[in-house]
């Protein structure tokens, strides 16, 4: 089977190279001319340069193939041009379908998000039975992610096979840029997070989130979508853990909402004189005033999606950023992360002892080692 992927270089994508490579499919990536390639070196796989601004490039990139992974995403939630984020998310999915369907493709995954789906409720995580209404949605590369799953909606009453999975906060290995998540745990692991603001996200480890991938085009519905998410966890027992893992106190500054938004709003306002991403961002702030807690209960049952605790992927996230050189001087060695995780997780296991799933990953990764 030979398979198109789009986004290879980058960390959801890497992660979805290496699983599809694991199945023996012969791959074929999408990859700018001026793409960071890391993620890829030595992998068995064939690079088509082009861009999915250049209809040409996709044509040339589908031909003679079988199936599609999209997962090329601008993930940004500042730009000085938002229109290149409905540009590339928006637009390129429209064409990248369009040259698949035109070349024949027989099926297609394209990677969303959570913020397409309704905010979860006080108390009760989201899920894929309700859409959020774009005047509501926050930012413009959430807008834009809604905007791309209208369109694969559109393709799919068309006739074009394509399941839609809805990864929530992947963290885990070669997360280089890094994402907005990836930059928390850099930031926390360094010791430079005195203090929090009252949020929540569903952390999932990235190698997951590639199985959820596969599971989804093997057994995936057509016109089905998929929530691949984790656990979910409050900012403060995110900070908490990762605190825990490289040796350093956890925060304890609770941050008010208005101040923490009036930071951001100086902060853009410096970014747009200096042209460099700001620390924080008013997107990020708004985004942050809700509990982003999600359910992947539907992929588990239909799937047979798995993930595992997610004190393994903080480990993985901030043992990559170590050995990568992210972390110049962290407060704990390698050897002290994996030592304190392997403490930590034999904790959790005596306290979650009926949790087979946990039980099975903490086992794998830690205690065969």
């Amino acid at each position: 089977m030979k398979v198109v992927l789009t986004g290879a270089t980058g960390f959801i994508g890497s992660a979805v190279a290496r699983r599809l490579l694991a199945e023996g499919v012969a791959l074929r990536a999408l990859v700018r001319p001026n793409s960071d390639r890391r993620n890829i070196e030595g992998l068995d796989l064939e690079v088509v340069e082009g861009d999915l601004r250049d209809e040409a490039s996709l044509a040339r990139l589908c031909q003679g193939c079988d199936a599609l992974f999209h997962i090329a995403a601008d993930y940004r939630l500042w730009a000085r041009r938002p229109s290149e984020i409905y540009q590339t998310n928006v637009e390129g999915t429209r064409a990248i379908l369009t040259a698949a369907a035109e070349a024949g493709v027989s099926r297609v995954v394209y990677t969303s998000s959570v913020a397409t789906l309704d905010p979860p409720s006080v108390g009760v995580p989201g899920d894929e039975s309700g859409r959020a209404k774009l005047p509501e949605i926050i930012g413009h590369y959430k807008r834009s992610k809604f905007m791309a799953e209208e369109v694969v909606r559109d393709f799919a009453r068309k006739g074009l096979a394509v399941v839609t999975v809805n990864p929530s906060a992947p963290v885990g290995p070669r997360d280089v840029k890094p994402t907005p998540t990836g930059r928390t745990i850099l930031e926390a692991a360094a010791g430079r997070m005195p203090a929090y603001v009252e949020t929540g996200l569903n952390i999932v480890h990235v190698d997951d989130v590639a199985e959820g991938h596969w599971l989804a085009f093997e057994r995936g519905r057509v016109g089905e979508t998929y929530v691949l998410g984790g656990a979910n966890m409050t900012l403060l027992e995110i900070l908490t853990c990762i605190a825990e893992l490289v040796g350093r106190e956890p925060p304890r500054i609770r941050l008010p909402y208005n101040l923490v938004l009036s930071i951001a709003h100086i902060s853009e306002s410096a970014a747009r004189l200096t042209g460099k991403s700001p620390v924080a961002t008013v997107e990020g702030v708004k985004l942050s005033k809700k509990m982003m807690f999600f359910s992947s209960e539907k992929a588990r049952r239909e799937l047979g999606y798995a993930a595992r605790p997610p004190l393994l992927a903080l480990q993985d996230a901030i043992c990559w950023f170590h050995d990568n050189g992210y972390l110049r001087q962290p407060s704990a060695s390698r050897r002290d992360i994996m030592k304190s995780c392997d403490n930590f997780a034999r904790s959790t296991r005596r306290e979650n002892a009926s949790s087979k799933n946990a039980k099975r990953f903490v086992e794998k990764k830690i205690f065969d080692r």
